[in-house]
Formats: C-alpha cells, structure tokens, sequence
C-alpha cells in the first residue's frame, strides 16, 4: 500500500486554482488587456506529465463545478447556470517545489512551447462554449487583480494526487 501511495504522489497532474469572483482583470506594463466581470478566475499550472486529456477532463470540471449558490443559499449552479464569464492565466509557479532549501524548484513544470500550447488548447476548451473568456498572456510580467466572492477558492487536478 504504501508503494501505491508514493506512486500516487509522484504522479503530476494539470492543476488549478479556481476562484469565485465579482471581477477579475489582467494588466500588463500598465495596461489591462483582459477583464471579466461575475465568473471564475482560474490560475493553470501545466506539469511535465499533462496531455490533451488532462485538459479536456479539467476543463469539464471547471465548467460543470457547481459553486455558485442557488436560491437558497446553496452552492448548486455552475458557470453557466449563472452565464458567468471566465479567466485563465498561466501560473507555472503551481508546480514550485519547496521541499528542500529556500528556493522553489520548478522542474515539474512544463515550460517553453509545450506549455503554452497546452495553455492555449485550455483557453479554446472554454471559447467553444457560449462564454466572455478572459486571458493572460503565457509567460508576461502580469499583475492579477482579483475580487473574490465569497471567498469560494478550490484547488484542482486532473489527476488523483492526494
């Protein structure tokens, strides 16, 4: 048992960081170059491990997650119950390993050209469904401005890690 574990955890998977918002917006150099308004802000972190696959299956997550509260006050509508919009950034950050020493370690994070095309195929997931997708731009200096509601922030994998 303890073996499957460790394999378990070894394991990488496409990760997110999904947030409820009122508003969420992207700027870089001074410049916001995408906002959104009621929706989900979603921070991607790609591993060296992730595939077309894991983005379908995340992205079906996303969408049908249901954590916008209905009626009664329960978490039981998704982003399209509420016709919210949607931003995606890139985050590679997600896959920092602080395990040893002082200074996160990113290799586990797919980087370059591989990467932003895995991110760009994401971002066309969401754009094929009647949503206002907001984006980042993979691999800027971007500064994030978030208003969170609720706060609701869920982490999650397209692969069972822990």
């Amino acid at each position: 048992m303890r073996y499957i574990e460790k394999n378990i955890k070894d394991v990488n998977a496409l990760k997110a960081v999904v947030q409820r918002v009122i508003n969420s917006s992207v700027a870089i150099d001074g410049k916001t170059i995408s906002s959104i308004d009621r929706g989900l802000n979603v921070l991607l972190g790609i591993s060296v491990d992730d595939t077309i696959e894991d983005a379908k299956y995340l992205k079906n997550k996303i969408f049908n997650l249901r954590i916008f509260e209905d009626e009664n006050g329960k978490l039981n509508k998704s982003l399209m119950d509420v016709k919210g919009d949607i931003i995606i950034i890139s985050q590679f950050t997600l896959y920092g390993d602080c395990t040893r020493g002082r200074r996160p370690s990113f290799i586990k994070a797919l980087s370059g050209k591989e990467a932003e095309e895995l991110y760009e195929y994401f971002i066309s997931l969401f754009k094929e469904e009647d949503l206002n997708v907001g984006t980042g731009i993979f691999g800027a200096d971007m500064k994030v401005s978030i208003e969170n509601d609720g706060p609701v922030t869920l982490i999650l994998e397209s692969k069972k890690t822990f």
